[in-house]
């Protein structure tokens, strides 16, 4: 069988062993209290690993962020951006520039060494991310975990909104997922952290909207400064702050919705959020109100996108490996 059809097809012949409690099929807050020994704490050995590689890389907060978002938004939250293949989600144009694929490792094997078969590489996605937007300063919200982890993985499925569509196609993508408008400005909060390569938003630079001008909703000193950046015909591989405010692209706070509204958002719909009246009013409020206002709402829709299409109780199966689906015949122990 190629590695393909090995990622794409559901493994046959998996025997599960669950617990009853397990079969209601709800996520909730500390679900491996007790299961792999009495004092074994799965969350502090995966925040132990992400800490670690924090204070190396700070710019791993934003790669976990984009990682859980690309995996939620396909299929649900199933770890299924984590299985290798010719023709996974990997592979993917959206996805080919996704990082944090080793973090994830690290943690698992670290898991995997004192709770062997009973953690899903989806709930480590989960609790890594928490871990490294707490380390950039924002809320410590509570995970809910008991997802378990999908067989599919196709490049084929991958369907994300792209960085020039409008606002009220991108409600209705996060409609879609069960995600509101409110949810939709919160999680895009997330580009408070992170980059976007030119090829993102070139377009406004030069040639929006097939005008052959630049986007007149760009603040013009913003506009000259990301010429410089992005020449005109160049690749598009060099890149710049999603948050322009250089006190605070690494620290996870309310800056983003300030810089919009000042016209310096870097990609489309980030701009037309402070412009569009559909969310212009959710912005101008999350930018007035305090850093520790945006923490709390912000990891609430992180929370509320966890849950999106999640397996759950006998569903799934609990990986061995995150970059790959079981051989058929393991013993699930969770």
């Amino acid at each position: 069988m190629s590695s393909t059809a090995a990622v794409a097809v559901v493994a046959i012949g998996l025997v599960f062993l669950t617990f009853a409690s397990q079969c209601s099929g709800a996520l909730e807050v500390g679900f491996y209290r007790g299961k792999c020994g009495r004092f074994v704490d799965v969350e502090g050995i995966v925040a132990g690993v992400v800490k670690t590689k924090f204070f190396r890389d700070r710019t791993i907060a934003a790669a976990l962020i984009r990682l859980q978002f690309h995996d939620c938004f396909v299929n649900g939250c199933d770890a299924s951006i984590l299985l290798d293949g010719s023709a996974s989600e990997k592979t993917a144009p959206p996805n080919l520039s996704v990082r944090g694929f080793d973090i994830i490792d690290t943690a698992k094997t670290a898991v995997e060494s004192v709770c062997r078969g009973v953690v899903s590489c989806a709930d480590i996605i989960a609790i890594a991310t928490r871990e490294a937007v707490y380390l950039s300063g924002g809320g410590r919200y509570n995970v809910q975990t008991g997802r378990r982890d999908g067989l599919i993985s196709l490049a084929a499925n991958v369907d994300l909104p792209a960085p020039s569509i409008s606002v009220p196609d991108s409600v209705a993508a996060f409609a879609r997922k069960g995600l509101n408008m409110t949810d939709m400005v919160h999680l895009l909060g997330g580009h408070t952290v992170g980059v976007a390569h030119c090829f993102l938003f070139q377009d406004r630079l030069y040639n929006f909207q097939n005008t052959g001008k630049p986007d007149p909703d760009m603040n013009v000193a913003l506009l000259e400064r990301l010429r410089s950046i992005c020449p005109q015909n160049s690749a598009g591989t060099n890149a710049t702050n999603l948050d322009q405010n250089p006190q605070s692209s690494f620290i996870v706070d309310n800056s983003f919705y300030k810089e919009i509204i000042a016209r310096r958002g870097i990609l489309q719909i980030d701009q037309e959020l402070a412009l569009d009246p559909i969310t212009q009013a959710t912005v101008t409020a999350l930018a007035n109100n305090s850093t520790n206002s945006f923490a709390t709402k912000f990891g609430q829709a992180m929370v509320k996108l966890g849950a999106v299409e999640v397996l759950t109780g006998s569903q799934g199966e609990i990986r061995r490996s995150c970059r790959a689906v079981n051989k058929p015949g393991f013993l699930n122990f969770n």
